[in-house]
């Protein structure tokens, strides 16, 4: 034991000696094939070093580069590239990874992976100088009228394109100068909030909305009614006499639809979608359809039903009402030249409950775009949905009714993620092959987020092993979680404004959500004191006005009581060796005009401090103290709940970063209940998903579970961001 704990500790020591911080150590220890390819790694690194130590840049690269290599054969390959100071930021590092995961096993061109990853490249401080003045010029006119509500972002962007191995900071540094050499510093006008908020997308999209996107300025959906103009689109004969009806019966109004499956809670990707098809319709004056699709009675729920309608609604859109069923795609069916009449028969059969689940199915006779043969239309299950009952013992397939309801309800553009593209010939196939109406599909690119999951399957194993509550427990990503934590509606749609209507995949981070949360809670959750551990401050009396906004005090104040006996944060005294509240510093109530000062310290039989006696003076008879802190009298006691990730790591369905899976990559302290911590009666009227500031400590929504009696906080993001989250 003690050989296999002396093991340990000098891993760490070797994990810590290349600029890795101790938990971060202890932590990829976890990790048997992660910690074995770093030693590997760092073994290798030592050999071209010889004598010399790893410094800190390019321990942080081999870090870096063995959690992302796929090949561990081209381990030793990138190791000297970064020992040799040939590879040295994460931008070469992302390039160089890039160029091998799209030349597997092959003998490398060196010359041609060192161009791709800017192996040698030097850019000199005038080359940044001078692309930076040429971006500036460019936009000089929306400067100087903009001047600092400009979308900075659009300066940097373009920036990093013209300069695409030059070092981030320098050109930060660059852009920031030159736009103070042309505007000056900031004055007051133009440190007022701008009421317009401009989102960065991507280059084709810049400072535009999604609904600007949506109009068609950053995709170039066909026009209603010219579907053929569409690449892949399949013209028949009839194929105009069916559009000119389509016009007819629509008036050449848009018509999108949004189908989730019902047998689970929607989830943050879902959120681009309804983003993605109400706001397209929105935008272009059309309608988008809410269409269940409703093919599996095992997994569906009424539950589910009702909380995708009301997640939709929370959003901000106006639906309508359909349904619509879902398949798969199973090997080729040596049955493929049955006679029509055969078929029909069997499948009357199938209708009357003849066969056993399992044993037959209904299958269309074409080849899918991905080279699949015969997808099903048709297939048993005996078990009883929860809407028909067992009326029917048949139920049709994605491929089957996805194209048919589309063209029943006259479907414009059928938006849909990129894994549905290889099912686009079966869409055209079986519109084309009953000679109806046939719309477009076009496809986007999914919306992901790192340091959770959103697979149903496995939210609910979390459910099943009481890890999380339930599907709308605060720590998940579900649209029912991020309500019940207090992410208004509003900050999710300008979240999918922010990553802009892509084409590939995007993978986010979630301090970027919680970035939309603050701009908006910042303008909408009232501000009120509240302390989460509580120490008690014996002072005098006085009554006091509290602004709720104080950025805008016309927007309302409320009133709180300021007695003898006042609480304040347990963390903001400290005895010796601090900013705040000390035995020799004095600190500032905020809002009460008083500075206090500690006479006198109590404490407990165990030497813990419960006590302060504190003398005070107006704030305008003392010098002006270091520190404000929030405070509360004769307070409601409340339950607070504080979040952080669910997950340790940012990808834990990968088994390279979490070879044991998902469930054991739970972070203990995801959760810390705080059952008696105080805040001011102002909120004692408060209603479920009422959303407050708590001063100096964050942003806080009330939970369900509060009762008369009691209310209960989620803090649903802290004031600022947490830089080890980053």
């Amino acid at each position: 034991m003690s050989s296999m704990l002396k093991e340990m500790a000098d891993a760490v020591s070797i994990f810590m000696a290349i600029g890795l911080s101790e938990q971060k150590a202890k932590e990829t220890l976890k990790n048997e094939a992660l910690s074995s390819t770093l030693k590997k790694a760092i073994e290798q690194a030592q050999g071209l070093l010889g004598s010399a130590s790893i410094d800190k840049t390019a321990g942080t690269l081999l870090y870096n580069m063995v959690t992302r290599l796929k090949d561990s054969n081209r381990l030793s390959f990138l190791t000297e590239y970064i020992i040799t100071r040939k590879i040295t930021s994460e931008l070469q590092l992302s390039a160089a990874l890039d160029f091998l995961k799209n030349h597997p096993q092959e003998n490398l061109d060196r010359l041609e992976f060192e161009a791709a990853c800017g192996v040698g490249v030097v850019v000199t401080p005038e080359q940044i100088e001078d692309a930076v003045e040429l971006i500036i010029r460019k936009h000089k006119d929306q400067l100087l009228a903009e001047r600092y509500r400009f979308n900075m972002g659009i300066l940097m962007g373009e920036a990093r394109t013209a300069l695409k191995w030059a070092d981030g900071k320098i050109v930060k540094n660059e852009v920031d100068m030159q736009v103070l050499h042309l505007l000056g510093p900031k004055t007051e006008a133009d440190l007022e909030k701008n009421p317009k908020v401009y989102f960065y997308c991507e280059a084709n999209t810049e400072g535009k909305s999604l609904m600007e996107q949506l109009r068609g300025e950053a995709l170039k959906f066909h026009k209603t009614g010219e579907n053929y103009k569409t690449e892949g689109y399949v013209v028949t004969p009839n194929t105009m006499t069916l559009l000119k009806k389509h016009l007819e019966e629509t008036g050449g109004q848009v018509r999108t639809r949004f189908p989730p499956e019902p047998n689970g809670i929607l989830h943050i990707g879902h959120a681009k979608a309804i983003n993605f098809n109400f706001g397209f319709a929105k935008a272009n004056n059309g309608i988008c359809f809410l269409r269940y699709d409703d093919t599996n009675p095992e997994k569906e729920e009424e539950k589910y039903f009702t909380a995708i309608r009301e997640m939709v609604e929370w959003l901000g859109d106006y639906i309508n009402r359909g349904e619509e069923l879902k398949g798969h795609n199973v090997p080729p069916s040596p049955w493929r030249e049955r006679p029509v009449e055969e078929s029909l028969l069997l499948f009357d059969r199938m209708r009357k409950g003849m066969f056993a689940e399992g044993e037959v199915t209904l299958r269309m006779k074409m080849v899918m775009e991905d080279g699949k043969m015969d997808p099903v239309a048709y297939r048993i299950k005996y078990t009883p949905h929860h809407r028909t009952g067992d009326t029917w013992c048949i139920y049709p397939t994605y491929d089957y009714t996805h194209c048919l309801c589309d063209s029943i309800e006259n479907i414009t553009h059928s938006l849909c993620t990129k894994e549905f593209q290889s099912r686009r010939s079966s869409y055209f196939w079986l519109c084309n092959a009953l000679d109806v109406y046939c719309p477009v599909q076009w496809e986007y690119g999914r919306l992901n987020l790192t340091y959770t999951v959103v697979s149903k399957r496995k939210i609910i194993k979390l459910v099943e092993t009481a890890i999380v509550r339930d599907w709308d427990d605060p720590r998940l990503f579900t649209l029912t979680a991020l309500r019940r934590r207090g992410f208004p509606p509003q900050a999710i749609n300008n979240f999918c404004a922010r990553v802009g209507v892509t084409v590939a995949q995007t993978t986010m981070e979630p301090h970027l959500l919680e970035a939309c949360v603050r701009e908006v809670l910042n303008d909408t959750a009232p501000r009120v004191m509240a302390v989460l551990e509580p120490l008690k401050v014996t002072i005098t009396n006085l009554p006091h006005f509290i602004p709720d906004f104080p950025a805008n005090e016309a927007k309302g104040s409320h009133v709180v009581p300021f007695s003898k006996t006042i609480f304040i944060e347990q963390s903001d005294f400290r005895e010796k060796g601090y900013k705040r509240l000390t035995p020799d510093q004095p600190v500032g109530l905020r809002h009460a005009g008083y500075v206090i000062s500690v006479q006198r310290v109590i404490k407990d039989g165990c030497g813990n401090v419960c006590e302060l006696e504190v003398s005070c003076a107006s704030s305008d008879s003392v010098e002006k103290p270091k520190a404000f802190i929030q405070w509360v009298s004769d307070p409601l006691q409340c339950e607070v709940r504080l979040y952080e990730r669910l997950f340790l790591h940012k990808n834990p369905e990968d088994p390279a970063e979490v070879p044991a899976g998902f469930l054991r990559d739970i972070n203990p302290y995801s959760i810390t209940v705080i059952e008696s911590a105080s805040v001011d009666r102002s909120v004692g009227k408060a209603k479920v998903f009422d959303k407050f500031q708590f001063e100096r400590v964050g942003y806080f929504s009330v939970d369900p579970d509060s009762t008369s009696e009691k209310l209960v906080f989620n803090r649903t993001v802290m004031l600022k961001e947490d830089p080890g989250k980053i």
